[in-house]
């Protein structure tokens, strides 16, 4: 099977952004700092789907896209694109998001707090997170050693676009504001990976 991405995207550079590669269910993390280094680390990787944590668009009127206006009706907490505070990463992920589909790489627009919440994983008790994932069957750097929470957010985002290939999972929004893709609530221990 070929690999699958998540990145739990910085708003700037020199901030980390978390890195996980997810093939027969080994995960490999790191954490990247540069769009090139993102591009490069996705060009040799050749994978099959990435799934970014980060608003790939700007609302149209106001600050809520239909996608962000439906998660938080269903109970999700999406911060708005367009926030001061969520601006750059917004503008960020849409500069990125072009560059990779200029490399023939498609994307789907994820939010990890949310997978877990549809999974009935715990949100951020970060070390509990880190072994219900291994638990799940996952293998690799999650056995290794305690990840960053950069590291666990960019794992869950690969894990929710495992789900949307094998179709457990349902995207919230319109296609003139873009979508947020999430998993169809179930609990985490029915998963098999």
């Amino acid at each position: 099977m070929k690999g699958i991405i998540g990145i739990d995207l910085a708003g700037k550079p020199e901030n980390p952004s978390g890195w996980a590669l997810l093939k027969n269910k080994t995960a490999k993390t790191s954490l990247v700092y540069t769009n090139s280094e993102i591009l490069e680390d996705i060009i040799r990787s050749k994978p099959i789907l990435i799934a970014i944590d980060a608003p790939f668009s700007l609302p149209k009127i106001g600050l809520l896209r239909k996608a962000d206006k439906e998660m938080i009706r269903k109970g999700y907490r999406v911060f708005p694109p367009d926030l001061p505070s969520m601006r750059s990463l917004t503008l960020r992920a849409m500069r990125l998001n072009t560059l990779i589909a200029e490399k023939g790489y498609r994307t789907i627009e994820v939010h990890p707090t949310s997978t877990r919440k549809a999974l009935n994983i715990p949100l951020k008790d970060w070390s509990t997170i880190q072994k219900i994932l291994e638990s799940m069957g996952l293998k690799g750097d999650i056995e290794a050693h305690p990840l960053t929470t950069h590291e666990i957010d960019a794992i869950t985002a690969a894990l929710t676009a495992y789900l949307h290939i094998k179709k457990q999972t349902e995207s919230i929004g319109d296609e003139e504001e873009g979508y947020i893709t999430i998993p169809k609530k179930q609990d985490w221990k029915a998963l098999k990976i």
